[in-house]
């Protein structure tokens, strides 16, 4: 996807950056995790692990996508940290330090995913230092990540938070069109409310506000962005 027209109206060299990135496997580093591990298929909504599993695994995402959640007292599923993507690793710092897994991790559709064992994962990086220093950066970014999300909680209400989100998801995962950028993952408005921490009512009320402003377009269930530049005052 070309991302050229978030860049230009963001401001990429603040500290509180819209748009964030991570370290990115290439396609040597991820034959190696291919062949060290095996591939497993999750049908969509399949818990992957779940709080207090033992980590022993870490998986590497190569079509699908995952969302990393914990339960509220209540039983919402509350999001935390990014949907994880194709291309990117997830249940990796547990598994480096041998604790229990704090978090839910759920196929939001199909998934298919590398998997591999603690041991395995262990050796590769012994054997290829600089695989090992992009997980370290990648641990390293999204702990950054977390930090700023918490920020973002704390000190944004909740329209900045959704528009801050839809942003996010059209630059990582978005199709690019001449008609604006597709979000297709076809979150319900409670599924959206548990990741932006508000209520289901109130993420319909402002994706509409949002479409009367014509920011977005509603295709179904999918979002499309057709008007970043509007969407972004919500943030800026």
């Amino acid at each position: 996807m070309n991302t050229n027209g978030f860049n230009e109206m963001l401001d990429l060299n603040s500290n509180n950056n819209i748009l964030r990135s991570e370290p990115v496997l290439n396609e040597a580093e991820k034959m190696l995790i291919r062949q060290a591990g095996s591939t497993v298929h999750y049908p969509k909504g399949h818990i992957i692990f779940a709080t207090g599993d033992i980590s022993d695994r870490v998986y590497l995402i190569e079509s699908g996508w995952v969302k990393i959640y914990r339960l509220s007292a209540d039983g919402r599923r509350v999001t935390v940290g990014s949907i994880r993507s194709p291309g990117e690793m997830m249940g990796l710092a547990e598994t480096l330090v041998e604790a229990e897994r704090t978090c839910f991790a759920g196929a939001i559709n199909d998934v298919a995913m590398v998997v591999m064992t603690k041991n395995k994962f262990e050796e590769l990086m012994a054997q290829q230092p600089m695989l090992a220093i992009k997980v370290a950066k990648l641990l390293g970014a999204r702990m950054r990540e977390a930090e700023a999300i918490i920020h973002e909680m704390v000190c944004w209400q909740a329209p900045g938070r959704l528009a801050l989100m839809l942003i996010k998801m059209g630059e990582r995962m978005g199709v690019q069109s001449k008609g604006g950028i597709k979000i297709n993952l076809q979150l319900t408005h409670e599924e959206i409310a548990n990741m932006v921490g508000t209520s289901r009512q109130t993420v319909t009320s402002l994706l509409n506000t949002f479409k009367q402003e014509k920011s977005i377009v509603y295709e179904g269930r999918a979002i499309r962005i057709v008007n970043p530049d509007k969407l972004a005052k919500w943030v800026i």
